[in-house]
Formats: C-alpha cells, sequence, structure tokens
C-alpha cells in the first residue's frame, strides 16, 4: 500500500500569471519556485530538423488529416490552446518561463488562449472557423479530438525526444491499429485517497469514499474531485463489490453500470461537503476549513486529491497522508496535439520537442505539482529525488497499475462494456449525469 507524506519538497506560493495572449485571462494556481534555466543544447538537436524541406502533407478537411512527413522553417507564429497553468512566459513569477527561451531560440511567437474547461477546448479546436497550431488535451476530450478529425497524426520521427517519453504514455492516444499516434505526453498524474490521519482510520481502497457505512461517519467533512471522471472511480469501486455489473473498464460504461455509479455517487452526496475543481480549494479545506454552500465552514478530513495536496498540506503541518487504492488507481495524461487545420505545423513541431526537453518538462513538473512524461527531468540537478519518488516517476511497476482515463465513447473500448455487445456510453452523457450527481441533495 503506498503512503505519501509529501516530504522533500520547497515551498510554493499561490499567484497568477499577469501575462496575456488573446486578450483571455489565465488561471490556475502558482507553485514552487522553479529554475528557469532551459539550455539551448537540451533542443538543439530537435529543433535542426527545421531545416527539412517543408512537407506538412495534411489537408485542412476535417476526416482527411494526413500525418507530416519533413517540416521546413518556422513561419513565425504559434496558436495554441490550454487549460491554466500550461503556458508560462514569467508573467506569473519571472523564475517559471519557458515559452521566452522558445520563441528566441526559434523565431515562433507564442499566442495562446486559456479555458477553463476541457469543453471549451474541444469546441474551439472543433469550431471550423478557428485554425489553431495545437492543444494541450486532457482525456476528457482527447478521444474525440481524434475520432472528429480535429487533430492531425503526430510523427514522432520529426519530434526529438519522443522515444525518452514514459513508453506506458506513449501508447494512450494511438489509433485502433496501433500504427498512428495522436499525441505527444505532457504531463501525468494519479489519484489518492487524502486522510487526516488524526480522526480518519487509514482507508485501503475506495470503499472509504463511496461505502456508504464507512463514508457517513465523516458527513459534511468529505471532498471529491468535481469532474464527470470522478465517476470512473466509483465505477473501479463497484468493479470490486458488485460484480454482477461486469464492468470492466472504468471508462467504457454501459447505460446500466454508469447508472450504477451515477446512483452510488448520489447516495454519497449528503456526506460531501464540497466538489473541488482547482487543487487549491481541496488544500484550504483540509488546512483550516472554508464556507460551503450554506455558508457553514467545513474541515475537511477525507477526499480525493493528487499528490500535489498531500505534499501541500504535510509541509505545512498538516497530519494527513495519501493512499493508492488497492482495488483500482485511476489517473490522467495531458498530451500536446497537432490541429487539423494548423497554420504553423513546423512551428507546432518545435514546440512539440521543446516541451518534451526534460529541462522544460522539470520546470513543468515544479510549476504545476505534477509528474513529467519525461523520466529525464529526474537526472542531473533537476527535479529532486523526494519529488521523482512521490510522483513514481520511472516507476513502471506503479505506471503499469495505473488505469489512464481516456474519453468516454458509444462505442465501447477494447476490453470494456459487459462483453454482451452492449453499446456504452459517451463523455457528453456523463456531463449530464454529473450535473445530476452535484444537484443531488
Amino acid at each position: 500500500m503506498l503512503r505519501w507524506t509529501g516530504a522533500g519538497r520547497a515551498e510554493r506560493r499561490d499567484g497568477r500569471r499577469d501575462g496575456r495572449r488573446d486578450g483571455h485571462e489565465p488561471g490556475g494556481p502558482g507553485r514552487r519556485r522553479a529554475r528557469t534555466r532551459v539550455t539551448a543544447v537540451a533542443v538543439a538537436a530537435g529543433l535542426a530538423v527545421s531545416l527539412l524541406a517543408a512537407c506538412s502533407g495534411k489537408s485542412h478537411e476535417t476526416g482527411t488529416v494526413r500525418m507530416a512527413t519533413a517540416l521546413g522553417k518556422g513561419e513565425g507564429s504559434l496558436n495554441l490552446v490550454t487549460l491554466p497553468g500550461q503556458m508560462e512566459n514569467g508573467g506569473s513569477d519571472p523564475r517559471v518561463d519557458w515559452i521566452t527561451p522558445f520563441e528566441e531560440r526559434t523565431g515562433c511567437k507564442v499566442g495562446w488562449r486559456v479555458v477553463r474547461t476541457p469543453q471549451e477546448a474541444r469546441d474551439l479546436l472543433h469550431n471550423k472557423g478557428r485554425r489553431y497550431d495545437g492543444v494541450a488535451a486532457p482525456p476528457e476530450i482527447a478521444g474525440q479530438l481524434v475520432g472528429d478529425g480535429d487533430v492531425a497524426p503526430v510523427n514522432p520521427d520529426l519530434v526529438d525526444g519522443y522515444r525518452r517519453l514514459e513508453p506506458k504514455l506513449r501508447t494512450l492516444l494511438r489509433s485502433k491499429d496501433g500504427t498512428k499516434s495522436y499525441a505527444v505526453p505532457f504531463t501525468w498524474g494519479f489519484n489518492l485517497l487524502m486522510y487526516d490521519t488524526q480522526q480518519v482510520q487509514t482507508p485501503t481502497g475506495w470503499g472509504g469514499l463511496f461505502d456508504i457505512d464507512q463514508v457517513r461517519r465523516y458527513g459534511g467533512k468529505v471532498v471529491m474531485r468535481d469532474s464527470p471522471l470522478t465517476i470512473s472511480d466509483a465505477a473501479l469501486y463497484l468493479r470490486s463489490h458488485q460484480r454482477s455489473l461486469k464492468i470492466r473498464d472504468p471508462y467504457s460504461l454501459t447505460p446500466k453500470q454508469l447508472d450504477a455509479a451515477v446512483g452510488l455517487l448520489k447516495r454519497q452526496r449528503p456526506y460531501v461537503a464540497q466538489y473541488w475543481s482547482q487543487a487549491s480549494d481541496a488544500v484550504g479545506l483540509f488546512a483550516g476549513g472554508q464556507p460551503n454552500r450554506a455558508g457553514q465552514v467545513t474541515n475537511a478530513v477525507l477526499g480525493e486529491a493528487w499528490p500535489y495536496q498531500v505534499d501541500v498540506l504535510a509541509r505545512a503541518g498538516r497530519p494527513v497522508q495519501g493512499v493508492a487504492p488497492s482495488d483500482g488507481v485511476s489517473g490522467w495524461m495531458t498530451g500536446w496535439m497537432i490541429g487539423a487545420r494548423s497554420e504553423h505545423p513546423n512551428c507546432m513541431y518545435q514546440w512539440l520537442q521543446w516541451t518534451a526537453s526534460p529541462d522544460v518538462q522539470q520546470q513543468v513538473a515544479e510549476w504545476n505539482g505534477v509528474a513529467p512524461a519525461n523520466p529525464q527531468a529526474c537526472s542531473g540537478d533537476r527535479l529532486k529525488s523526494a519529488f521523482c519518488e512521490a510522483y513514481h516517476v520511472g516507476d513502471r511497476d506503479f505506471i503499469d497499475r495505473v488505469l489512464f482515463a481516456h474519453t468516454p465513447a458509444k462505442t465501447c473500448a477494447k476490453g470494456g462494456g459487459d462483453g454482451r455487445g452492449t453499446a456504452c456510453t459517451d463523455y457528453t452523457e456523463w456531463v449530464r449525469r454529473w450535473d445530476e450527481v452535484l444537484a443531488a441533495k
């Protein structure tokens, strides 16, 4: 059983990036002090590929996107879509900047639009009137983007350093026949059960949150992640404790299986004080309490969290620990994907090379409190060993245990559904059912 007490990491601070592009408000919590050393040597070999003859080999029509075979000189611009925290140019902290060095070395001026939800990002990439070069896509939308033809296949041979990225992550967004890759892994993470050691008996599995007899003991002091993908965690519990449902893949659920998971979450709902969307919200609830919907101050003692929250609270002296659920560890990966209507494919490939480099990966991991996709970020004098151990960077045995999220779809994933040929439910349905959970009393 894994426990994480958060030792060995430097202090973070909260803040917001004041440098904007595309006129949109940036977001996301600030993070620990990060080194800004991003060496030209780390990416020089990768960027040399841009000297090749230009040949994107891509149509602008959805569904007919082809993979690039060679690249040419950078076009001078790059337009991206991201969620908060994935683009930093020193506006939040002058020591945290992986955009300015890229612009100086490539001549590609970077513009980006920060969205607040994955669905906003998906809508922008799907809009035929817009031509974004790339998106940092979470699992909620990555599968949709591929299925709708809104992203182009990635040519790994044009991304220096691609083969040094975590092998398991590289397999997560491939075509069904395994011949095409659609993303370059950027960051990843996993979910823990976080608990107050002075008030909660050590939970061992998802039953700590979903077994009603257990969770009611801490009614009003439980926090959960505000995401439709939380349904998959309830499904993981049911997979072990209600085997008649025949749940095989917690992200590929039949209507009956989805009903069971949503029903469980609704029964849990009266005991949940708050659902968090920003990691700092959960920290505040455990650190001293925040007002809930009724205006009452809640001091949380049990909940779903990431290693980040466990780390921050432990360093602040709070008696918390994190446990990886014994009945299944759920996780996620964010990957950079190329827009199907990209106007600047050469600059986009240089960006893919840049963000895969170990020095940039080190900055991103420290700033956002996530695991880097490139294990070399833990080599040399980059990330501290305690950080890398806590986030299981390079720990192949642990990573193989993680059930990484994929976009729920009506066509059951291989190994998903109930094994009887019943159709599954898509992410749109998951969003609708998650709204039911939040509205339940």
